[in-house]
């Protein structure tokens, strides 16, 4: 009997536990919290044939070990592929990535498919392994499309992985505690066309320039979406989305606003392009669709006060368009190092903010930032924690006064939390125990 061994028994490892020994091997689930120690699975190296890295994984000794004794180690969504790959008849791979928006992205183009008629379900980095979608498409479940968020993390061990469609939303610094510098991780993300031919579709974005320069790594044909330049295949005149010479919709009247949306929908459109769907359905979708929970979702108001609920605000980008989209917002920051130029973040904040809580591993870091950029001690409060912060903001603030709220911290949540979802949940929960009191 073949053995594989599974490093991390998080969404990623059990998925790929569980197709494996579908597939008949021999699993040794490696954990040091949940499983056998990564200390204790270095003997049983010999004899392994595959090794399954969890995305959140570093390249410990363990990694590093398998690899120098010709071990083949690869990544979930590599053995979730090659499983489908198998079977024959494939659902279309629509593959997205990018620092921001991809979670919007890869939710939105799922919905907009099935609104159209066209079975579909997104999976990966967004809360369902591949693997277990791949063992309900092996059990009979049938789709047209797989819709694939794909973190930088996901795109390292990748091998056959191939895209009928792929995209890189955008790119921007991040996660530099794990790559060497920006360029590495930037080439990471671009490992999201690998393979793909002339019979696939990479969707560009000509806006960012570290895309466009990392053009020679794309060989499929290419759909080219901007919000500012008239040449791109899929653009914007104004209020006009134009794709080729056709005006396909009007950005104002998407339901989801923002300029940070509007990039997210002409990827959306360009996917409609590709796939011949019916345009005054997509209109429709467009017009009408919600917006995705943690992700600047207005969830409470009380009196003249709104709050949002930005925990998938993850990287400084994201945060910097979530406060440049209130007026004047009292702003939530803070979580896990990144070991980020965090310098254009505090800039950008201090323009804009009323006040400032920070929270989080980070947090005496931007407070010196902060202080140093001449923000207003009094408008400064360095908390700590999630529940603390509520409650300083709950005595602080008069809700009848206008005021927003705003929870962006810019950065992972895991010094505290299990996930930005967790996070999140935490927020909204605190602020509706101490603002409903008394409704």
């Amino acid at each position: 009997m073949k053995r594989a061994i599974v490093y991390g028994a998080g969404m990623s490892g059990m998925g790929a536990q569980k197709l494996l020994l579908e597939k008949g091997y021999d699993v040794l689930l490696v954990d040091d919290k949940k499983a056998i120690s990564s200390e204790e699975a270095l003997k049983h190296i010999e004899g392994t044939s595959l090794f399954i890295k969890s995305p959140g994984i570093p390249y410990t000794e363990l990694v590093v070990r398998a690899r120098e004794s010709g071990v083949e180690v690869i990544d979930e969504l590599e053995v979730a592929y090659r499983e489908l790959s198998e079977m024959g008849k494939m659902p279309k791979i629509i593959a997205v990535t990018g620092t921001n928006g991809k979670t919007t992205v890869t939710t939105k183009i799922k919905e907009m498919l099935e609104f159209c008629g066209r079975r579909s379900e997104y999976a990966g980095n967004i809360g369902r392994s591949f693997a277990e979608l791949v063992l309900e498409i092996k059990g009979g479940k049938e789709l047209d499309y797989v819709v694939l968020e794909m973190s930088s993390y996901q795109l390292e061990n990748l091998d056959t992985f191939k895209a009928d469609i792929a995209m890189v939303v955008n790119l921007a610094p991040d996660h530099l505690d794990r790559y060497e510098g920006a360029e590495e991780y930037y080439d990471t993300k671009m490992n999201i066309t690998m393979n793909q031919s002339t019979e696939d579709y990479f969707i560009l974005n000509v806006d960012s320039h570290e895309i466009v320069e990392r053009g020679s790594r794309i060989a499929a044909k290419r759909i080219t979406v901007s919000r500012k330049d008239k040449e791109a295949m899929i653009h914007c005149e104004g209020e006009r989305i134009v794709a080729g010479s056709e005006e396909v919709a009007d950005s104002g009247s998407f339901s989801l606003k923002g300029k940070h949306n509007l990039e997210n929908q002409l990827f959306i459109i360009a996917v409609a392009l590709i796939e011949g769907l019916d345009w005054e359905r997509v209109r429709e979708f467009l017009y009408n669709t919600g917006s995705l929970e943690h992700r600047m979702e207005e969830f409470y108001t009380r009196g003249k006060t709104l709050f949002v609920n930005d925990s998938k605000g993850t990287n400084l980008e994201s945060t910097l368009m979530a406060v440049g989209a209130y007026e004047d917002p009292i702003v939530i920051l803070g979580g896990v190092d990144k070991k980020l130029d965090l310098t254009p973040l505090v800039v950008g904040v201090s323009s804009q903010a009323k006040a400032v809580y920070l929270i989080g591993e980070i947090g005496d870091e931007l407070e010196r930032l902060f202080l140093e950029t001449g923000y207003p001690r009094e408008a400064l409060y360095n908390e700590g924690t999630l529940d603390r912060v509520v409650e300083k903001i709950y005595e602080a603030i008069d809700t009848e006064e206008k005021n927003t709220v705003l929870l962006s911290p810019a950065t992972a949540s895991f010094d505290q939390f299990k996930s930005y979802i967790q996070r999140g949940d935490r927020f909204k929960e605190l602020i509706r125990k101490y603002f409903r009191k008394g409704e």
